[in-house]
């Protein structure tokens, strides 16, 4: 199921929202830059500068002994917890891996990547924006992306694969969504056997969608734990706020 619009106005324009948009396709375009052909200069890219569960866990960039095992023998868990100063030899010793998982919340694998996450954000986050207003809204949505990461890195402590993808925090407002809109109707494109477009209210749609995740697998690449977090940590935020919350111009209208 793909949502294509929703049909709940906002009394303001969602400046915040579009400017996440540009600022990750802005990322992705010229600063990955997906047309290079170049593989190695691509996972060069993601060791720098995302955020990755071991380096997390031990507060410390990837060893190139961790490197060479995660990219040349597929040991996606090849962290070392005991590694002493003195004798490891981190790949990108500058880095930091705190602020990674910031960096992260705005890299993309491709395309489809980010077309996903930059739908998603645009057809719910406009409303969240509308309702906490834009700074909180920022906060929340970065927040959203931290708790998502570390619902992964809680579960992956020794994975050495770097973590992609603005899809946490994305989740993070999906979350909220549900919470405060969940009867308005998603216009939604329905891929089965055919192609059907419908208006589903957004209860459905969005549960759906949180369902889904744990049919996802830990074997797909997709960090779905992730989403599972910052879904729940948006539904949380929101439930616990929704009666402080400036109230929505549906609300209003229906008033």
């Amino acid at each position: 199921m793909i949502p294509l619009k929703d049909y709940n106005p906002t009394r303001r324009f969602p400046y915040v929202t579009v400017l996440l948009i540009l600022v990750n396709v802005g990322v992705y375009v010229f600063i990955q830059r997906p047309f290079s052909s170049d593989s190695a200069a691509d996972a060069k890219f993601s060791y720098e500068y995302a955020a990755i569960p071991c380096e997390v866990v031990t507060g410390r960039p990837l060893t190139t002994d961790e490197v060479e095992r995660t990219l040349g023998n597929g040991n996606d868990e090849a962290c070392q917890r005991n590694v002493e100063p003195s004798t490891r030899a981190e790949v990108f010793p500058k880095k930091s891996v705190w602020l990674a998982i910031l960096y992260s919340m705005f890299l993309h694998g491709s395309f489809l990547h980010l077309g996903g996450n930059m739908l998603y954000l645009w057809i719910f986050g406009n409303n969240i924006e509308d309702r906490m207003g834009p700074l909180p809204y920022l906060a929340f949505y970065l927040v959203s992306g931290v708790a998502a990461a570390a619902a992964h890195i809680g579960v992956q402590p020794n994975s050495t694969v770097p973590i992609i993808g603005a899809s946490g925090a994305v989740a993070g407002v999906m979350g909220a969504y549900l919470v405060l809109f969940p009867d308005v109707p998603i216009r939604t494109l329905l891929l089965f056997l055919l192609v059907f477009i419908r208006d589903i209210p957004a209860k459905w749609l969005l549960g759906f969608w949180f369902v889904l995740q744990f049919f996802t697998g830990s074997g797909s690449g997709v960090a779905w734990v992730a989403h599972v977090g910052g879904f729940v940590f948006g539904a949380l935020v929101a439930f616990l706020l929704r009666d402080k919350l400036r109230p929505s111009r549906v609300a209003i209208e229906a008033y």
